[in-house]
């Protein structure tokens, strides 16, 4: 690891008997036609602050989808993100029928409880097809039984991205295994 986290000891034999229980949701992205509109809406209408938009180009080297991040406060504290907007036009145009949710992110309490419910997983041949670590977190990810993408977040320690949460927003993702 990179970083040093809180460690928790956990039973191996317990943990491969029942999943982590998470702290709660840690973000939703949500396509939406018009981005701005969707902006004004989720600032000025809902309070949300802005703290980050995307910027960096996807590998093969193409402009990222325009995608901007909005935070809630807890005690008087921005996250890196609550709620990310990401724009397809397209897609409203031919899927009319279809919801915007693009995924849901659940965030797990520590490094240690997150990776055994990695293993838990695993034991229950439940498939996670990327590992990443990106500016604030470490994310696995997988498909609920529906194709809803399910992206499981670790926290990495605040320091590391709160005085700049655009630039940890915008920080290259690293695969990890």
């Amino acid at each position: 690891m990179l970083f040093e986290r809180e460690t928790i000891m956990i039973d191996q034999d317990q943990a491969l008997s029942h999943p982590q229980t998470p702290l709660g949701l840690d973000h939703l992205v949500i396509r939406v036609r018009d981005i701005d509109e969707s902006h004004v809406f989720w600032t000025e209408c809902l309070g949300f602050k802005h703290v980050g938009t995307m910027s960096v180009r996807d590998t093969s080297g193409n402009a990222p989808q325009p995608t901007r991040f909005y935070s809630g406060q807890r005690s008087g504290q921005l996250s890196h993100h609550d709620i990310a907007l990401v724009e397809d036009a397209g897609m409203f145009a031919v899927h009319r029928e279809r919801l915007g949710l693009d995924h849901i992110a659940i965030e797990y309490a520590s490094s240690a409880a997150w990776s055994e419910q990695l293993k838990f997983l695993s034991s229950r041949n439940v498939e996670i097809y990327k590992r990443v670590r990106r500016g604030a977190t470490d994310s696995a990810h997988l498909q609920d039984p529906n194709g809803y993408t399910i992206e499981l977040v670790c926290a990495l320690p605040r320091e590391l991205w709160e005085s700049d949460i655009n630039a940890a927003l915008n920080k290259p993702p690293v695969f990890i295994e």
